[in-house]
């Protein structure tokens, strides 16, 4: 009995930090289907209209295309050049290595906002306007780093006697690396081209500091809806996005797993 009350006590504490954490999304999830023309907990009736309503909202349909646009340029970006950086990372001794690899981690610890400060004063200063392009740049910034973890950590174990015995038959450096080396490390390139999508796709700090009355994402539409109004819409939107963002993290368990994904391999 006695061995068996700290497991039962840890297991609780887990639960309830597990309720604590989301909590937050099932309060947004259920105040979305209120019949209020307010957001409310727990929601006062069950009802979609504040789905359909989004239909008289084209603003919000045309941030959505926009920030769906942006994330899958970063995705695909972020992706070939992590994948490649990872390649000549992890299979290359040379000089300077250890600062490259800080410089391109360095993102993830610079705060948001300065990184958008900085963003903003640097296009300023060449001259690129908002536009979906500068909101790309941006956040391949930001994703490479996740991209390159992934991928040095599929990298890691990786038998290259295989690589060798293909081209000593003849394979092409370029077949060997698509037949061969691509698939073996894939895990870790899907699951690093969706958290790039991800990433990119819930983006608020670095945008806000990027866009223009022409070019608005969803959360930074979010955002500014929310400065003047306060209606079950917010809550609408923002389930559709958490929902997205849920069906990736189960892609990339079932791709990869989660255990993996943070997993570093000395």
């Amino acid at each position: 009995m006695r061995k068996k009350l700290p497991k039962l006590t840890l297991n609780t504490f887990c639960i309830i930090v597990y309720l604590f954490l989301l909590a937050p999304i099932v309060v947004v999830l259920f105040s979305s289907l209120t019949k209020t023309e307010y957001i409310t907990f727990p929601p006062k009736g069950l009802t979609l209209r504040w789905y359909t309503e989004l239909i008289n909202h084209p603003e919000f349909m045309q941030s959505f295309i926009l920030s769906i646009v942006v994330a899958l340029g970063t995705a695909i970006f972020s992706t070939v050049i992590g994948t490649l950086a990872s390649l000549a990372i992890v299979r290359n001794q040379f000089k300077g290595k250890e600062a490259i690899v800080q410089l391109v981690g360095s993102p993830l610890l610079i705060p948001s906002v300065v990184f958008g400060v900085a963003l903003l004063q640097y296009y300023s200063w060449i001259g690129l306007a908002a536009s979906p392009l500068a909101l790309i740049i941006g956040h391949i910034i930001l994703t490479v780093p996740f991209v390159l973890r992934l991928v040095v950590a599929s990298l890691v174990d990786f038998d290259r006697s295989i690589e060798r015995a293909a081209m000593n038959l003849g394979a092409s450096s370029w077949k060997v690396f698509f037949h061969i080396t691509l698939p073996m490390i894939k895990s870790g390139v899907i699951a690093g081209c969706i958290f790039a999508f991800i990433t990119s796709f819930d983006d608020l700090t670095v945008a806000l500091f990027i866009v223009s009355t022409d070019v608005v994402t969803l959360p930074v539409r979010i955002y500014t809806y929310m400065q003047y109004q306060y209606d079950p819409i917010i809550t609408s939107i923002s389930s559709i996005m958490i929902i997205l963002t849920i069906i990736l993290m189960i892609v990339i368990e079932k791709v990869l797993g989660v255990g993996k994904v943070f997993a570093s391999k000395n």
